[in-house]
């Protein structure tokens, strides 16, 4: 026992065997951030042979969200369909009103006819003094008669021509009464000596009221062969 003591301390001491470094343990979670390069002041350049920083990468594009179409894009309020169906409506009513009118007016004419306003053919023109030597034409628009005096009588000429009952004209610079539709010429007692007019243009009805005016009735007319029956002419 002695001895294997001293063999132990004559021999030498084994030095101790390094030991393997453990594998690090394996970390959870997010990544260490890479480090941010610092940004060089504008205008100055990199150094020799220095790596380029890394580009920035761009964010990622956000899809834009979906609003409905823009507004005053989409159809007109009343356009479309509607707006045909309104205006066919429409059409359809004033249609029918007018049907309606028109035999509404039709029924209201059936049941009040048109007459005729024609002027009276009895009236009086006035006294015989009134009138002068020659023809007055102051009745001949709103009774189409002539009154005629000479120097013995007074009487009216009833004023349409005997061709085609056109009114004639005084013509005083020509002393006679001319037709303007196809030129018959008759003298101051109204007969007819040119033109196509057959004969004579007819005398009115005359006498005197009680008071002494003239009363005119063209109903009442005279062919020449009666121009010297009482009721032709007035005696002055």
């Amino acid at each position: 026992m002695t001895d294997e003591k001293k063999t132990d301390a004559a021999s030498p001491a084994t030095p101790d065997k390094p030991q393997a470094p453990s594998p690090a343990p394996a970390t959870t979670g997010t990544p260490a951030a890479s480090p941010t390069p610092t940004p060089s002041p504008p205008g100055a350049t990199a150094p020799k042979g220095a790596p380029a920083p890394p580009a920035a990468s761009k964010p990622p594009a956000i899809p834009a969200k979906d609003t409905g179409p823009a507004k005053g894009t989409g159809p007109a309020k009343g356009s479309g369909p509607d707006k045909l169906l309104l205006t066919r409506r429409k059409a359809v009513w004033w249609s029918i009103f007018g049907v309606l009118t028109f035999w509404t007016g039709a029924t209201v004419r059936f049941f009040f006819p048109r007459t005729l306003f024609e002027p009276k053919t009895r009236f009086k023109i006035g006294y015989a003094g009134d009138f002068g030597l020659g023809v007055d034409t102051k009745f001949q628009q709103a009774q189409r008669i002539w009154v005629v005096r000479d120097p013995g009588s007074i009487f009216v000429i009833y004023a349409k021509c005997t061709h085609l009952g056109c009114t004639p004209d005084w013509k005083e610079s020509e002393n006679k009464f001319k037709c303007p539709c196809h030129g018959s010429g008759f003298d101051t007692e109204g007969v007819n000596f040119e033109g196509p007019a057959p004969r004579p243009m007819d005398r009115a009805h005359v006498e005197l009221d009680p008071e002494g005016q003239i009363v005119v009735d063209t109903a009442r007319l005279f062919g020449p062969t009666e121009w010297k029956k009482t009721g032709t002419f007035i005696p002055v």
